[in-house]
């Protein structure tokens, strides 16, 4: 089993393709780089519940949704 970075790293990659933007437009809507968010979809990076917040405001869902891995 991956490690939760990578598994969460996965599920923002997959919410941001369903939604069609770039990683660059979720960046800008979270007040996050680019590159963090590239480290995130990597799973290289150890988030803070600050920045998954932003994120969930970023895509307009709930936290809980973030977590949701298939």
């Amino acid at each position: 089993m991956d490690k939760i970075e990578v598994r969460f790293g996965h599920r923002i990659k997959e919410l941001r393709v369903k939604q069609g933007i770039s990683q660059e437009e979720l960046a800008f809507r979270c007040g996050l780089s680019k590159n963090y968010i590239s480290d995130v979809e990597r799973g290289t990076r150890n988030i803070s519940l600050k920045s998954i917040e932003k994120i969930s405001k970023g895509f307009s869902v709930n936290i809980k949704e973030l977590f949701d891995f298939k």
